[in-house]
């Protein structure tokens, strides 16, 4: 039987409703009253809480009474606020080691020529700025379906655009982050082939992209200059002629089982909702935990949606400096969101409060669960490219397209993404699995959701439902395509982090 209300923690101010509660019902085990009309996945106050308290959720500060809270009524955005505390950031305090399994599990992947391995097999055409943008989809659109039938192994030719590219400081932060996402889908193990497509002009030029990457396989890195041929048309012929000559040596690649030490998994919401911190982002973490003793890496992001919680990772920093790494990365956020009008509460969004989240502390800390318990043994600007094993933290925005876009152009094979709203997402060239946080959104929205973890709230074990994403994760990277990969999302959603001014 679903419980009516979830207590997280014995030293909690509030419990969570599991279902539509009206004033009146009773719930037996808090020995509570319900006083206001409770929406399913909000929260409701087991104390009277006097304004300017402190309230708890998780055993961790989620924000501050803005006026005084009686027994049994909503906790919410009407009586609830963030405000400046100190936190114990207390490094490496909960660093330990993490015991790895004698035969790790296998996926059967793409083994590259440089050792890495792939989950899918592309051939990417990348435009080095927005002016390029329709020549680099009108080569990717020439290579339907029926055309590629003659290369079963070759999953496709995509195409990656973007609004930059030109506009901006040649040397800013904005340029060099656009350029480590390009170069990192340049390099991604699930491509086996690349065109980029320039216009001849811009800032984002195509030449000094190809001399970082260096060394690939013969034929299977070409660029195209818009205005060097001569326009349009002669730039998608040449364009076309490219992919045409490297499908069949795409096509020799086969799966074969490898070692899921190869896989870099990254880890996204969106979309959240009360039940994210209860069910999918924990189980999640589970999952995380088993991929970390399996050899794997694992990477969590959304900077503005760790704040409030990134204490919870110093702690298990491997070392200081990673710990003091992650610390100047919010440091900046404080900074970057106060020169353009901001601040680092704006969140959370407004289905995040409809679902039941009030303030960003109480966001990020059920956000953070996705990471599991491991130590965190690096810490990644934007779209750096991923070297260490195990779990680490890469900088990016929240939202959802450009961070998932950062993790793939580290080196991510598979994305993870927990959703309570209902995100309709997908990585480009990369399978995104998305799963439910609870019963109601799996049954509404199944088309675009792969896994179920709300069945938690029915009494399913949380590791019964961590191992059911750690075998999903498998069968995905193994081939099985995911609900967004069916619904042809992914193209649309490359969008690398437009950081600074347009000029």
């Amino acid at each position: 039987m679903q419980p009516t209300a979830i207590r997280l923690h014995a030293n909690d101010d509030v419990i969570i409703a599991t279902q539509q509660l009206i004033p009146g019902n009773r719930i037996d085990s808090e020995d509570l009253v319900i006083a206001d009309m409770i929406p399913p996945g909000h929260k409701i106050a087991t104390r009277a809480i006097k304004a300017g308290e402190a309230v708890r959720r998780y055993n961790q500060i989620i924000g501050f009474a803005k006026a005084d809270i009686a027994r049994g009524k909503h906790v919410h955005v009407q009586n609830l606020a963030v405000a400046e505390f100190e936190r114990e950031h207390a490094f490496c305090a909960d660093r330990h080691d993490t015991p790895q399994v004698a035969e790790p599990a296998t996926f059967l992947g793409y083994k590259r020529p440089n050792g890495k391995a792939g989950t899918r097999n592309y051939i990417a055409v990348i435009a080095s700025v927005n002016c390029s943008a329709t020549v680099v989809r009108n080569i990717a659109r020439h290579f339907t379906s029926e055309l590629l039938a003659a290369y079963p192994n070759v999953d496709g030719v995509i195409s990656l655009v973007h609004p930059s590219g030109c506009g901006m400081n040649s040397a800013g932060e904005g340029m060099l982050a656009l350029r480590r996402t390009l170069n990192g889908y340049a390099t991604h193990s699930n491509v086996a082939g690349v065109v980029f497509v320039g216009l001849g002009c811009e800032v984002a030029q195509v030449a000094p992209l190809i001399a970082q990457i260096g060394g690939v396989e013969a034929g299977m890195l070409q660029s195209v200059n818009i205005q060097e041929l001569g326009g349009t048309s002669k730039a998608i012929a040449k364009g076309i002629e490219y992919v045409q000559a490297m499908l069949p040596t795409v096509n020799q690649y086969k799966r074969e089982p490898l070692p899921i030490s190869h896989l870099i998994v990254g880890l996204n919401c969106g979309g959240s909702d009360g039940y994210s911190g209860i069910t999918a982002n924990p189980a999640l973490g589970g999952a995380v935990d088993m991929l970390v003793a399996h050899g794997a890496t694992a990477i969590l992001s959304e900077t503005p949606e760790i704040y409030g919680a990134e204490h919870l990772l110093t702690r298990r920093a491997a070392t200081p400096e990673i710990a003091e790494k992650l610390l100047d990365r919010i440091r900046w956020w404080k900074d970057y969101t106060s020169r353009n009008g901001g601040e680092m509460d704006n969140n959370p969004s407004v289905g995040n409060k409809a679902g039941g989240l009030t303030t960003i502390l109480e966001k990020s800390l059920g956000a953070v669960a996705k990471g599991g318990t491991t130590n965190l043994n690096a810490v990644y600007e934007y779209a750096e490219p991923v070297t260490a094993k195990g779990f680490v933290y890469m900088d990016t925005p929240g939202y959802d397209p450009v961070s998932a876009t950062g993790q793939a152009a580290g080196g991510a094979q598979v994305i993870c993404f927990t959703t309570g709203r209902g995100s309709a997402f997908g990585c480009a060239g990369v399978p995104t699995i998305k799963f439910a946080t609870n019963n109601v959104l799996w049954d509404r929205q199944r088309e675009d959701m792969d896994v179920n973890t709300g069945d938690l709230i029915d009494g399913v074990p949380m590791q019964v439902i961590s191992q059911r994403i750690f075998d999903a994760i498998i069968s995905h990277a193994s081939g099985e395509k995911t609900r967004s990969e069916v619904l042809g999302y992914g193209q649309d959603e490359f969008l690398p982090w437009q950081i600074g001014a347009v000029m």
